[in-house]
């Protein structure tokens, strides 16, 4: 009997560390930054100009541009995920400069030079100065793209919101970090737990552009699952492209560029 009190203290005292661990550190295990000054031509975009955002809040955004090679084409406004820096996007994003499209690469606070600290709320901060800074630029709402990468689908979507953009491109999309967080710990109450949230699945039904969703169905880091439910919640013209061999991060190497450029050149 005491053997069984003792290992039920022993189990629950290493849950409550856990637990505490989890509450205390939760944003490292969300966000995981890499810091240092970059370049885009350091990154093979030597197309691309360093441009300064200032945040509602003062923090300044070193990021990337690129305007759109004619006012026919359209602008894309990128979300990075949530690792690395934006020079890790470069191959990603190539395609889309050769094809005359304006881009922005905005880099987050915390990632690359820049200063501050990276949650939900300061995320939406950040992407807010970067949609002001293209609506400065006199490029055309109805000329902007939304691309939201993994963590940044949930920046993308809340910015997208009541929005008469052309479009939302969300890749490896989830509904909310509770469900994320629930599939990966499920053993501890994360609903009580996460202080961020990106509730993408409140959101998805305000959109008023077309949208896009990519995943890759061997994705174990947000599940395909997560994606396809989003999906099937939003409203309006929309398309979903699946990558039967994909996993998180390498749906670029499933012809998913030309995909997305196809989808462009109907807008």
């Amino acid at each position: 009997m005491k053997l069984a009190i003792l290992i039920f203290a022993s189990a629950l005292g290493i849950y409550i560390g856990l637990f505490l661990l989890l509450f205390f550190f939760q944003r490292s295990l969300i966000y995981y930054p890499t810091t240092g000054k970059i370049s885009p031509i350091d990154h093979g975009l030597p197309e691309m100009d360093s441009i300064e955002l200032i945040t509602e809040d003062g923090i300044s955004l070193a990021s990337w541009y690129k305007a759109p090679s004619s006012p026919k084409k359209l602008t894309i406004l990128y979300f990075h995920g949530n690792a690395g820096h934006i020079g890790h996007r470069a191959i990603k994003v190539k395609p889309f400069l050769d094809y005359g499209y304006g881009l922005l690469l905005l880099s987050y606070r915390g990632y690359g030079p820049n200063n501050g600290e990276p949650t939900e709320d300061n995320l939406y901060l950040d992407g807010k100065a970067a949609f002001n800074f293209l609506i400065e630029q006199k490029i055309p709402i109805h000329k902007l793209v939304f691309y939201g990468e993994s963590l940044g689908t949930g920046v993308a979507v809340e910015l997208a919101q009541n929005k008469a953009i052309a479009a939302l491109i969300l890749e490896a999309p989830f509904t909310s970090l509770i469900e994320i967080s629930k599939y990966h710990f499920p053993f501890f109450p994360t609903t009580l737990l996460l202080k961020d949230k990106y509730s993408s699945v409140n959101k998805i039904r305000n959109l008023k552009s077309r949208l896009l969703v990519l995943h890759g169905r061997r994705d174990r880091t947000i599940p395909f699952k997560f994606g396809q439910k989003l999906f099937n919640i939003a409203g309006g013209k929309k398309q979903l492209y699946e990558f039967p061999d994909a996993g998180h991060n390498n749906i670029y190497s499933h012809n998913a560029s030309s995909k997305i450029i196809k989808f462009l050149a109907s807008l």
